[in-house]
């Protein structure tokens, strides 16, 4: 005989439909925040450039203030020196990363610390040291190291900077190359390519480095985006890239400086779009050539 103690609970069936349809409702909420939250201060900054008193709404500050061959000039090396962060941090963090994960696991927390340095220490406090390093320049006249201080400040491309945005990048690389790191298998993917015949290099480039591309597009955009809108470093050192420009025109313009920083955050969201299209394309089409070979 079936007790009562035996019989199957049962479940409320309004409460569970009225759960799925409270859902969407405050999921749409949470985005619907954080888009205010994202979009009123960009909102009010354009309207703040287009609004004018007299004229009413005009681009006048885009069209004939904003275009001219300074601002040019200190937009190209803004774009020139991420370029070469991101190449040269790539260079340095990929191979690294991959081989504390394959041959030195416990050599990760030591990477993991040095990669996170730079969040600890101030900007200002690694630009006075390198600053000072600099300084040394006369002294070393009959050296050789006096060459390499001269070729390093090269005001048309301060390849200093360039190292120090590399190391200023290094937290942003770290984090999110070990996410990919952890995605995948790394083990069996280098196993597989050394099998085939595939040297290490090979490996690394034509193997682990597609497998990572989500990871390497987003590390490479938070560093672009760092690059340009550093200050701090470019100023103490004498140099004038975008980020410098657009504080100096802010001293004598507060309209001018709005439309540079709306055209500094549309440019990096486009560099954003284009890198995260370019990424998503390479994929796509290497599933569509292996989708015929898996199902043959």
């Amino acid at each position: 005989m079936t007790t009562t103690a035996q019989r199957p609970a049962l479940r409320p069936q309004g409460s569970e439909a009225a759960t799925r349809r409270r859902r969407p409702h405050g999921r749409l909420a949470v985005l619907l925040l954080a888009l205010l939250y994202f979009a009123l201060p960009v909102a009010a900054s354009l309207w703040f450039t287009v609004d004018d008193p007299v004229k009413g709404l005009t681009l006048d500050v885009y069209t004939d203030h904003l275009v001219s061959d300074d601002m040019l000039g200190s937009l190209l090396l803004s774009v020139e020196l991420g370029l070469a962060t991101v190449a040269l941090g790539l260079c340095l963090i990929v191979p690294t990363m991959v081989v504390t994960h394959l041959r030195l696991p416990r050599l990760r927390p030591v990477v993991e610390i040095l990669c996170m340095t730079p969040l600890v220490v101030p900007p200002i406090a690694l630009v006075a040291g390198v600053n000072t390093v600099l300084s040394w320049a006369p002294d070393l006249a009959e050296t050789p190291f006096y060459q390499t201080l001269m070729v390093v400040q090269d005001e048309h491309f301060p390849l200093v900077l360039v190292l120090l945005y590399t190391v200023m990048s290094l937290p942003f690389l770290h984090r999110s190359l070990d996410a990919g790191l952890r995605a995948v298998d790394l083990k069996t993917l280098v196993e597989a390519s050394r099998s085939l015949g595939a040297g290490r290099s090979a490996t690394l480039w034509r193997v682990v480095v597609p497998n990572l591309r989500p990871a390497v597009v987003s590390g490479a955009v938070l560093s672009l985006a760092m690059v340009l809108g550093e200050y701090t470093v470019a100023s103490v050192l004498g140099y004038r890239p975008f980020a410098v420009w657009m504080v100096e025109v802010g001293n004598a313009d507060a309209e001018l400086a709005g439309a540079a920083a709306m055209l500094s955050l549309f440019i990096t969201w486009g560099l954003l779009l284009l890198l995260t299209t370019l990424a998503g394309g390479r994929t796509r089409r290497a599933r569509r050539t292996r989708s015929p070979r898996e199902t043959s």
